[in-house]
C-alpha cells in the first residue's frame, strides 16, 4: 500500500506493517491466511496497468513473462483445492453406498491432515534439493495419482489410505509455489504474486461443488475422482513446457531477468525453534491457530454432510449453498485485512487495531451457534457464510500478528510453529467430530456451538499471553 509521507505517525506504522506483511507472504503457508479472488483480480489489473505505463516509458522495460509463471501457480493451487474437496462433497452419498460410520469418516479426514502435516515438515528441503521444476512436478503427479486412486477404494480403510497419499502430495503445493515466487519475483512484487496464486484456493473451493456433483450424477462417483485428478496432468504438461529457472529461460528478456534479480543478496540465516518457543508471542500465535484452524477444516470436510443431514439436500443441491459460503469467505479475507489497516490509518496503535478487527470477526462467528436449530436452509447458509467470512478476516489478522511482534528473519519459523499447532488441532478435531456425531446420532448443534465460541476463546488466550503487541526479544533468548 502506498502511503503519503505527509500523513501522521499512524500512517508510518501502517507502511512499516505493510513491509512486514510482504515478508510474511514470502514465507507463510498462504492458504491459511485467507485468499482473495476479488483482491487478486484487482491486483492483477493494477499490475497490468503499471506494466502498461512501464511499456510506454520506452526501451528497457522489464516485460511480464514472470506473470505467466504466476498464472501456472494459480491454476496448480486451484487444482489442489478441487482435489481435496471431492471426497467431502461426495461423502454423504458414499457413506450410504460404502457403509462407513461417522467415526470412520473422521479417521479418513484425520489421515489427510496427518499426512499433510508430515508433508509440510519435509517437502521444503525436498524442493531445495530437487529444484521447483522437478519438485513441483513430482508433487502434482503424486497427489493427482492419489486423487484418482480414490476411485479404486471400496472401504473406509481404502479411502483413508488414498487420503493419506493425497495429503502427502498436496503438502508440496504451497512450499513449491512460494519458492517459485521467490525465484521469479523481486521482493516488492512477491506479496502480490503470492496473493494472486493463493486466490486459487478459493477458486478451487468454489469450483469443486459446481463440477463434482455434475460429474458424479452424469458418469458416476468414481469418475469424479478420476477426472478431477487428471487435471493435474494437464497442468503438468503446461508446467514442463513453460517453466525453467529465470537464468535458463529462453523466453525471458535480459531486462526482465535484471528486474527479477534487482534485490541485493541476503544471507539466509535459519533461527532454531528453541530460540522462539520460550516467547509468549509464539505461544499466542500457536494458540490462535490450534483453537481456530479446526473450524475451517470442519467447513471443508463436514459442511456437505451437515446440509445433507439437516436439510436433505441431494448431491446436486449442495452446489449453491457451498458456493455462497466460499464467496463470502473471499469477501471476508479482504474485509478483515482492510479493517485493521483502516483503524491504523485513523490513529489507533497496532495492538488496538489488530485485536479490534479480530474481536469483530470473533463476534461475527457467534451467531453460527444457532445454525443447527434453524429450519430454514438459507438462513443457515447466511449464518455460516458470515462465520466463514469472519474466519478469513480473523486469519488475515492472526498471521499479521507474527510480523508485528517478530523480526523478519524469524517470521517463517514462527509461522511454521503455528502451522504445526493448527495441524495438531485439526487432527484432534477430526477424531473428536467423528466420535461426537456417532454418539449423538449426527447432532451438529454441539459442534456449531463449539465452533461459534472458539474465536472468542482464542482471542482471550491471545490477549492474556500478549496484552500488548510488543516485539519479542529474540536476540536476548
Amino acid at each position: 500500500m502506498a502511503t503519503d509521507p505527509t500523513l501522521p505517525d499512524a500512517a508510518d506504522a501502517e507502511a512499516a506493517d505493510a513491509e512486514d506483511a510482504k515478508t510474511l507472504a514470502d514465507v507463510a503457508p498462504p492458504e491459511q491466511a485467507g485468499a482473495s479472488v476479488v483482491g487478486a483480480a484487482g491486483a492483477i489489473s493494477a499490475t497490468i496497468a503499471a506494466e502498461h505505463e512501464g511499456q510506454n516509458a520506452g526501451p528497457g522495460r522489464a516485460g511480464h513473462y514472470r506473470w505467466t509463471i504466476c498464472a501456472l501457480l494459480f491454476f496448480a493451487t486451484t487444482i489442489n483445492y478441487i482435489d481435496r474437496q471431492v471426497l467431502s462433497i461426495l461423502a454423504p452419498d458414499l457413506q450410504k453406498s460404502i457403509g462407513w460410520d461417522e467415526i470412520e469418516y473422521g479417521n479418513i479426514v484425520l489421515a489427510f491432515q496427518a499426512a499433510y502435516a508430515i508433508g509440510l515438515l519435509s517437502v521444503g528441503s525436498l524442493m531445495d534439493r530437487l529444484g521447483t521444476r522437478t519438485g513441483f512436478s513430482i508433487a502434482i503427479v503424486f497427489w493427482s495419482v492419489a486423487a484418482m486412486a480414490h476411485a479404486l477404494a471400496a472401504s473406509a480403510f481404502g479411502f483413508g489410505a488414498a487420503c493419506f497419499a493425497l495429503g502427502l502430495g498436496e503438502a508440496g503445493n504451497f512450499p513449491a509455489a512460494v519458492k517459485t515466487v521467490a525465484e521469479w519475483f523481486p521482493k516488492k512484487e512477491r506479496a502480490l504474486a503470492t496473493g494472486i496464486f493463493n486466490s486459487g484456493s478459493n477458486v478451487g473451493a468454489i469450483a469443486a461443488p459446481l463440477l463434482v456433483p455434475w460429474i458424479a450424477v452424469t458418469l458416476g462417483w468414481r469418475w469424479a475422482f478420476i477426472i478431477t485428478g487428471a487435471l493435474g496432468f494437464v497442468w503438468l504438461i503446461a508446467w514442463l513446457a513453460l517453466y525453467r529457472r529465470p537464468e535458463e529461460h529462453p523466453r525471458l528478456s535480459r531486462a526482465e531477468l535484471s528486474h527479477i534479480q534487482s534485490d541485493p543478496a541476503e544471507p539466509n540465516v535459519k533461527i532454531p525453534w528453541a530460540r522462539l518457543v520460550p516467547h509468549r508471542q509464539t505461544w499466542a500465535f500457536a494458540a490462535g491457530k490450534f483453537i481456530t484452524d479446526p473450524v475451517w477444516w470442519f467447513f471443508l470436510f463436514w459442511l456437505p454432510k451437515f446440509f445433507t443431514e439437516a436439510y436433505g439436500l441431494k448431491l446436486t443441491g449442495l452446489a449453491l449453498p457451498l458456493v455462497i459460503i466460499y464467496v463470502a469467505a473471499d469477501i471476508g479475507s479482504i474485509g478483515g485485512g482492510w479493517l485493521s489497516s483502516a483503524l491504523i490509518r485513523r490513529g489507533h496503535n497496532v495492538n488496538v487495531a489488530r485485536k479490534s478487527a479480530m474481536l469483530l470477526c470473533a463476534l461475527c462467528v457467534v451467531p453460527m451457534v444457532v445454525a443447527a436449530r434453524i429450519h430454514n436452509l438459507w438462513v443457515t447458509v447466511a449464518l455460516i457464510s458470515l462465520a466463514a467470512a469472519a474466519h478469513q478476516g480473523w486469519s488475515a489478522n492472526l498471521f499479521t500478528l507474527v510480523s508485528d511482534t517478530f523480526p523478519r528473519r524469524t517470521v517463517g519459523s514462527v509461522v511454521g510453529i503455528g502451522g504445526m499447532a493448527g495441524a495438531v488441532g485439526g487432527m484432534a478435531a477430526a477424531t473428536g467430530i467423528g466420535h461426537l456425531l456417532q454418539w449423538t446420532n449426527n447432532n451438529y448443534a454441539p459442534l456449531l456451538t463449539i465452533a461459534g465460541l472458539a474465536y472468542l476463546v482464542a482471542l482471550a488466550v491471545i490477549h492474556l499471553l500478549v496484552p500488548r503487541l510488543t516485539p519479542a526479544n529474540v536476540e536476548a533468548s
